[in-house]
């Protein structure tokens, strides 16, 4: 509802202007001044919680000295502050207009007794004031001495070469650097270049360093990056706070001096209602068991960051390898504590992948493993090149299958939905084109990547691994329609939420008839072996057990039907069920709130069945469905030039969408949810700048800060904050300090 302005002859309101709109006072004696200079009658025989629930007053009656605006989206009163601008004459010129805000006319023992509070409350203003210009005087006034303006310039340039490295992607310390030049890292060469381009800050303070010291050493260095990080944090997490809720996204391991962190991301709607996923830090990972990473997890989100756990919304974890299962652990327990956490697949991976990745059976892992290594084994052009041509001779009896073959795999097709389809097609000519890079006859690959060759030939030349492709591209065929669409538009998603069903029902009927099945996708598997001539084996491990306990032999079929096509299956549709469940549906089904879904289901659409979960996220719960009756009547009943918004982005930048409370509160809300693509339009995503940064460096040159500092280059920062917290947290008392250690630890070495 709108707010409308409670002066007489003032007929402005809240949805006509940008002005802010203030409360009466709760105070029953600031209240009782605020009704008296309102001049308003008919207030007076209101309560002070009455008028404060009910009624308000503009900015435009209030002296722009007392109001504060503490940031661009929040405006407040003084605790003094008194409205005195009113027109209590206009309507004169006009006397047969009926005014429902009439004027009270004062007697003279009101105007006495208005004159003397405003005596009196004109000299504590002014008092007050002087009081606060002698404060704000002394705090603009400059105390600081010559040196340390110079030390904060010089802190100022470190700042900015510290920004400018990350911006660039230019590791601390230099690639190679000999025992006499370890000093002389990247951070170094760029403060010389600095000084040696006029920068004067930077010139004193090397000027006035002892000879045998270090200009910036090791501990300051990471203070700066430290006091860097936190700066460009804080802006993002004041978004976050102020959004409240948020989903929270894990990503895959990254080894840091042999440690391994989780890095861990935030999706939030910020306040110009535009879905954003932010990454914020990495998170030590451990070796300890689930509860203790769920307990580093909260311990970051709340009492470091200042969130609220009960306002996530949404988990997604991109975990990969062994710490698949340690993961899926981490989100029970989070869902378990936080049920409104929902767990489900992130929108940036494919969901067959993330299903595969989630079977924790060895040869499914070694599958997956492989997989990584054959798309980051042939980034390189030289060896997608020898891929190409292995696929040209291959193919040479049908040239259209060849070019076809050569299209599908072509960059990043290990991540897309038919990754294993793909694979198989290209699987004799992946073969030899790793048998042609080992052999190396021209010598133009390294032994690392003959090495590498070599490696994922062995792997794919195993019996047991080309029966566990071919299983996993018949199984997750079920599937595939349903991740491309949970990867599509919002109409794609909500039908996808309508299509489980009958992908579990696919499943089960597999399930059920699993001899059947099995028999077809093993003739293929081994079809596929003959063509490479791999011999039909069961695996070196399981046969030396069945020797050891004198167990009769078994054979290759009943084995993998077994070990293999039974557990992929049954696996596969649990974690569909897991990751699907009944809440995650009723959330998914909720998206019918955004009008194109409306009409595409001729606006016969009953999101009241599903908007119990997020009955306590709304402002007006009790008013939901008649609300959500008028949102539908509001687009079925449209104009015909008026175009039926396509996504939950558009749907929140229409203005008056402000006029629907609960709608508005539930669709960013759903926003959220980790599933649902960003739609801001941006070419790339906080993982994917990650990744970046950990592909264009080499690993011993990682570093935690300036990668945090890397990806996010777009968030605004100031150098003059960053200086202030760094002289906050390291007041320069004894300058001589830390030059004489480091002295002393040059001489001990």
């Amino acid at each position: 509802m709108p707010n409308f302005c409670a002066a007489p002859n003032c007929t402005r309101k809240s949805t006509q202007s940008d002005l802010a709109f203030f409360r009466f006072p709760r105070d029953p004696e600031r209240c009782r001044i605020w009704v008296e200079n309102c001049r308003r009658a008919d207030l007076e025989a209101k309560t002070s919680d009455q008028l404060n629930k009910h009624y308000r007053l503009c900015a435009k009656h209030f002296d722009p000295a007392m109001v504060c605006k503490t940031s661009p989206y929040r405006t407040v009163l003084k605790d003094t502050a008194i409205p005195t601008i009113f027109d209590l004459t206009s309507h004169l010129k006009n006397p047969h207009t009926r005014h429902r805000k009439r004027i009270k006319e004062l007697t003279e023992e009101d105007i006495k007794r208005m004159k003397e509070r405003r005596l009196a409350s004109s000299t504590t203003q002014l008092a007050s004031k002087k009081d606060e210009d002698c404060t704000n005087t002394s705090e603009d006034e400059p105390q600081l001495s010559t040196e340390e303006k110079e030390y904060r310039d010089h802190l100022k340039s470190l700042f900015e070469i510290l920004l400018m490295l990350a911006k660039q992607g230019i590791p601390l310390v230099a690639d190679r650097v000999s025992k006499s030049d370890l000093k002389s890292n990247n951070f170094q060469t760029f403060i010389d270049y600095y000084m040696n381009a006029g920068d004067e800050a930077l010139r004193k303070r090397f000027e006035a360093t002892a000879v045998n010291t270090e200009y910036i050493s090791a501990t300051q260095q990471s203070q700066l990056l430290d006091v860097c990080e936190n700066t460009v944090r804080e802006e993002m997490l004041m978004e976050v706070r102020e959004s409240r809720f948020f989903s929270l996204v894990t990503g895959d391991l990254v080894e840091f001096a042999n440690d391994k962190h989780l890095p861990l991301f935030l999706r939030f709607v910020n306040p110009q209602n535009v879905l954003r996923e932010e990454f914020l830090d990495f998170i030590p990972f451990g070796d300890g068991d689930e509860a203790a990473l769920v307990e580093k997890l909260e311990a970051q989100l709340t009492e470091r960051w200042g969130l609220s756990m009960e306002d996530c919304r949404g988990q997604a974890h991109k975990a990969t390898g062994s710490s698949t299962t340690k993961m899926k652990a981490v989100a029970v327990l989070l869902m378990e504590k936080y049920p409104l956490a929902l767990h489900m697949p992130c929108s940036h991976m494919v969901l067959n992948i993330h299903l595969a990745n989630n079977l924790p059976f060895p040869n499914v892992q070694v599958v997956m493993e492989t997989l990584r290594r054959i798309g980051a084994f042939f980034k390189c052009p030289l060896t997608r090149a020898e891929l190409e041509k292995a696929i040209s001779i291959h193919y040479q009896k049908n040239e259209e299958r060849g070019t076809a073959v050569k299209q599908a795999c072509s960059s990043g097709w290990t991540e897309k939905h038919n990754v294993f389809d793909v694979l198989l097609d290209i699987l004799p000519a992946l073969l030899m084109c790793l048998d042609n890079v080992r052999d190396n006859v021209d010598g133009q690959f390294t032994s690392s990547v003959t090495a590498n060759a070599y490696l994922i030939a062995e792997i794919l030349a195993d019996f047991e691994v080309i029966v566990t492709i071919v299983i996993l591209k018949n199984v997750l065929t079920f599937t595939r329609a349903f991740g491309k669409n949970l990867q599509g538009e919002t109409l794609d998603v909500f039908s996808a939420a309508n299509s489980l069903t009958a992908v579990l029902h696919s499943l089960n009927e597999v399930n059920d008839n699993i001899d059947v099945y099995h028999e077809f996708w093993y003739e293929e598997a081994m079809s596929v072996a003959s063509v490479m001539e791999i011999p039909v084996s069961i695996p070196r491990l399981f046969l030396r057990k069945q020797r050891a306990a004198e167990v009769a032999e078994v054979h290759a079929e009943p084995y993998f039907k077994e070990y293999v096509t039974i557990p992929v299956i049954r696996g596969i549709m649990q974690e569909v069920e897991d990751m699907f469940s009944d809440t995650n549906l009723k959330a998914l089904k909720c998206l019918s709130l955004v009008p194109a879904v409306m009409g595409q289901m001729k606006f016969n659409t009953t999101e009241e069945n599903y908007a119990d979960i997020y009955r306590s996220d709304l402002p007006n719960p009790d008013t939901l469905p008649a609300e959500l009756h008028c949102w539908r009547i509001k687009w079925k009943h449209r104009g015909k030039e008026v175009r039926l918004p396509t996504t939950i982005h558009e749907t929140l930048q229409l203005p008056d969408v402000k006029f629907f409370p609960n709608v508005d509160a539930f669709l960013k809300v759903l926003s959220t949810l980790p599933v649902l693509k960003l739609e801001d339009g941006k070419k790339d995503t906080a993982s994917e700048r990650l990744q970046v940064y950990l592909d264009n460096m080499d690993a011993q040159q990682w570093n935690k800060g300036l990668a945090m500092l890397h990806v996010n280059t777009h968030v605004k920062h100031d150098l003059d904050v960053m200086v202030d917290k760094y002289c906050r947290l390291y007041p320069e008392d004894d300058p001589e300090t830390e030059p004489e250690e480091a002295a002393e630890q040059d001489v001990t070495e």
